[in-house]
């Protein structure tokens, strides 16, 4: 069982008396997993996403420099920081080809195990702060959840995976009912609790890891479903309006219930790829729909490979 409530290590070395020395120069701070060549290094880099990666460059079969090379062409784990560990010393091409390739440092053996804290704590604590950065850079400040930017990142990759691959795409648009009126009546201190408790209740609704739910402006929220046939998206849609209902917000400006309620638009994309926009749109058309039709509903549709 990995402890995620301590900076993850990950030592790649061919040899196991160096993981040894290194494990036992870290153990005492972080957790620790290893592995022996660069195949089960991007494996266990994918499973687990370590924090941080020391790694040989000098292995049979595959390289360190290949290692990083596959890693950091991969978005899942671009962003996790390889220190090299190597027996060339002073040698500027070898350093120089590493730092293109995608490593932040080097340590040169035979491993000095205070040479190894030190370098380690010093980037543990760097990439500690630049995930706080990311963090306030792609969440929502109100409600914790991701905001639009991080929304359209996740979406055109979802999008571009589904080019590939030609799964499902679902996309959930949900908009508040008559929030204008809510903030007008109750207030916005209100109307700030309410979105809260909704954003809460969207991401709650949600149970697979793979599912992206964030606020995409004002009282509307997207959730974005990979791998999701229409009818699967269409019974999460209607949990998560059951849900909100289920809150029993009072809303004396409401034109459909004396609570809180929304509506939702769903659209699949099928083995069909279309743009971001287009996505968006599609999907905002079943949103307005749904307020057409008196708000406090679904309204779907899917978007086959051989449709216009």
């Amino acid at each position: 069982m990995i402890n995620r409530d301590t900076s993850l290590i990950l030592i790649v070395d061919d040899d196991l008396s160096n993981i040894e020395i290194m494990n036992a120069a870290l153990e005492s701070e972080y957790e620790i997993i290893f592995a022996t060549s660069g195949k089960q290094a991007i494996e266990i880099t994918r499973k687990y996403a370590p924090d941080l990666i020391l790694l040989d460059v000098m292995m049979p079969v595959m390289d360190g420099y290949k290692v990083c090379e596959c890693l950091k062409a991969d978005i899942n784990t671009s962003g996790i920081p390889i220190i090299f560990v190597t027996a060339l010393k002073d040698d500027m091409q070898a350093e120089i080809k590493g730092l293109q390739v995608g490593a932040i440092d080097y340590i040169t053996k035979p491993i000095n195990p205070p040479v190894v804290q030190m370098r380690v704590r010093n980037h543990i604590e760097l990439q500690c702060a630049r995930k706080k950065l990311r963090h306030l850079a792609v969440t929502d400040s109100l409600t914790d959840l991701s905001n639009r930017r991080h929304f359209d990142e996740i979406l055109q990759s979802e999008l571009n995976r589904l080019s590939r691959l030609h799964h499902p795409l679902s996309l959930i648009m949900l908009d508040v009912d008559f929030f204008k009126n809510f903030n007008d009546i109750h207030g916005h201190v209100m109307g700030d609790a309410c979105l809260k408790r909704v954003a809460y209740t969207i991401k709650e609704s949600l149970h697979r890891v793979a599912d992206f739910a964030a606020r995409y402006g004002g009282e509307e929220f997207a959730c974005i479903l990979p791998n999701t046939e229409l009818i699967g998206a269409v019974a999460i849609a209607e949990q998560i309006r059951v849900n909100i209902e289920g809150l029993k917000i009072p809303h004396g400006g409401s034109q459909v219930s004396d609570y809180v309620t929304a509506s939702l638009g769903v659209f699949t994309i099928s083995g069909y790829f279309k743009s971001l926009n287009e996505t968006v749109e599609l999907a905002d058309k079943q949103l307005y729909k749904a307020k057409e039709k008196g708000r406090n509903r679904v309204c779907f549709a899917e978007l086959l490979k051989n449709d216009d």
